[in-house]
């Protein structure tokens, strides 16, 4: 524990009247059977953020009941800046770093792609020494891998963002639910290079479904629908990205039902 850490029982000061200026006062728990991650993420942010902090530890749940019912707050760690009440780590995290659940972000994407990327890199310069077109082909696929994943870590989640604008889906919803595994598993045989005659014509057929699909929902009815492509519940605009997802789909499938025929 911090060397200011002390125990709810050892102070009495109220909270609103403790906190001034630089310092916050910070309530958490560290139960014998539960040390609580918010509170310790909690008392991490207002460290770094410059703030001297008076960490009152709960060590047994009666603490924790009677705080809860003393100040009416549903749940803790429970902060207080400048003698007033912040709330919980969620809205420290607002407060402190402009944090918006709900605001459109790119991250996703920029973080998947990147792993992407450095895969295929260490995958060209490994295994052939260097850097050459197979490393963007490396990178489309992996990033296939990846980006089916994402949308299997919660299928249900994906297919109801993903029947919002996908044209075939509307149709028949099986499709939503089949789209992800024919994604992945597309992505994994052309990393291997393994059966291009199967991977490549799944992998066009779905991708210029999806590319038609964007093109229709964002730029003829203008729509504006958050994009299923990184799984669902995501904040990334439809549009753009979804569209360059299909479009790298579709180009390394038909280079590789090109080269099946040359």
């Amino acid at each position: 524990m911090p060397k200011d850490t002390r125990d709810v029982a050892d102070v009495t000061t109220d909270p609103a009247s403790a906190a001034a200026g630089k310092t916050a006062v910070l309530y958490r728990m560290a139960l014998p059977d539960h040390l609580c991650p918010s509170g310790q993420k909690a008392r991490w942010l207002l460290d770094r953020h410059g703030y001297e902090v008076d960490d009152r530890v709960f060590r047994e749940r009666p603490e924790v009941d009677a705080f809860k019912k003393e100040y009416d707050v549903p749940t803790t760690p429970q902060i207080w800046i400048e003698g007033e009440r912040v709330g919980g780590y969620d809205a420290l995290r607002q407060k402190l770093t402009n944090y918006d659940p709900k605001a459109t972000t790119y991250n996703p994407v920029i973080y998947l792609f990147a792993v992407a990327a450095a895969t295929a890199l260490a995958l060209s310069i490994g295994f052939l020494g260097a850097v050459t077109w197979q490393t963007l082909g490396w990178f489309i696929s992996v990033s296939m891998i990846l980006l089916g994943m994402q949308k299997l870590r919660d299928i249900e989640s994906f297919t109801t963002m993903f029947l919002n604008y996908d044209l075939v889906a509307r149709k028949w919803v099986p499709y939503a639910y089949f789209y992800p595994w024919v994604e992945t598993a597309a992505g994994i045989l052309m990393t291997g290079m393994m059966l291009t005659w199967l991977a490549a014509p799944a992998a066009l057929v779905i991708a210029t479904i999806g590319a038609i699909s964007v093109f229709k929902a964002v730029y003829i009815d203008k729509r504006e629908l958050k994009c299923a492509c990184v799984g669902g519940g995501s904040n990334v605009p439809l549009g753009f990205v979804s569209l360059t997802e299909n479009l790298m789909m579709m180009g390394m499938a038909i280079v590789m039902l090109v080269q099946i025929f040359v």
